[in-house]
């Protein structure tokens, strides 16, 4: 098949932008030119690689095996050009990194002291819910992921990176904070505010409890940490949340219970798809990453 990088890559921006215009934009010609590569990209390969349906563009099975194609070229050839500017004695390219939106209060840190001392590499952070990174881990679309509870169905290399706690915490009003080492059981009568379903936090807090035989009351479920301690500051029930989101982003009138069983245990993971390549940049981030973990786990320790 005769098929050209430029039609890949006008493909592949097809895939992302989800229309002909979108992909047309990214890649910087008229959606009649646009239009047209793509259809000798179909004719060429002999099957249909989309069809539009409301505005909405859909994937074929070809469609499908195409776009994992065209990312896996440009993977490559990302990877050849960061050499190449190795060579050169440049630092040169793009660093893609998904993570759980828990992970914001320490990543986006870690990434900015990178930057300064990578100038020259561009980097796009998505910060999404544990259902929204594992899509994109699944379509392999990122260099790295952090997550505290990787998928166990996906062939990952996975990497144990820092501690991640889970406190159970109050308002500082509660009768039970003056109590020290109190038993589950105490918390029969509480009301619980707790992360979405399908969360890393919540799939830890889940568990925690299945193996204390307790049944929590559950009062609220609510999609962010920020939302969780205002409602907890204000009364509405105990929850479970990571010591980083307490730490990092302090909420007045909160306290912690010291609760047989807490902190739970959990970790937070560095993880990407099994037989992926890091580009040199991946690999010299993650390295960061790492390197800088000990000093996080120590000031949740202070």
């Amino acid at each position: 098949m005769d098929i050209t990088f430029r039609q890949l890559q006008l493909f592949r921006a097809l895939v992302t932008t989800g229309s002909v215009s979108g992909a047309a934009r990214e890649a910087d010609v008229t959606q009649p030119t646009a239009s047209i590569h793509l259809r000798e990209l179909a004719e060429e390969i002999g099957l249909p690689l989309y069809e539009v349906i409301g505005r909405t563009v859909h994937l074929t099975e070809a469609g499908r095996e195409l776009a994992a194609t065209a990312r896996a070229v440009q993977d490559e050839w990302e990877t050849f050009s960061q050499k190449v500017a190795a060579l050169k004695g440049a630092e040169r390219g793009k660093l893609r990194v998904a993570v759980v939106s828990t992970a914001k209060y320490f990543v986006p840190r870690l990434l900015g002291e990178f930057c300064a001392a990578h100038p020259g590499i561009d980097v796009a952070l998505e910060v999404l819910n544990r259902d929204g990174v594992i899509a994109r881990l699944r379509d392999n679309l990122d260099d790295l992921y952090v997550m505290s509870r990787p998928p166990t169905d996906l062939a990952l290399e996975d990497r144990i990176l820092l501690p991640n706690p889970l406190l159970l915490i109050a308002p500082k009003s509660h009768p039970l904070v003056r109590r020290k080492r109190i038993e589950i059981k105490a918390l029969a009568g509480e009301r619980f505010i707790f992360r979405e379903e399908g969360s890393g936090t919540r799939l830890a807090t889940d568990a925690f409890f299945k193996s204390q035989r307790f049944q929590p009351k559950v009062r609220l479920t609510l999609g962010s940490n920020e939302a969780i301690k205002e409602a907890v500051a204000g009364g509405l029930g105990l929850a479970v949340i990571s010591s980083h989101a307490l730490r990092h982003a302090p909420t007045p009138g909160l306290t912690v219970l010291d609760v047989v069983g807490f902190p739970v245990s959990s970790q937070w993971h560095i993880v990407y798809p099994s037989g992926r390549r890091l580009s040199p940049i991946a690999k010299i981030f993650e390295a960061h990453l790492v390197r800088h973990s000990a000093e996080i786990a120590r000031a949740l320790k202070t």
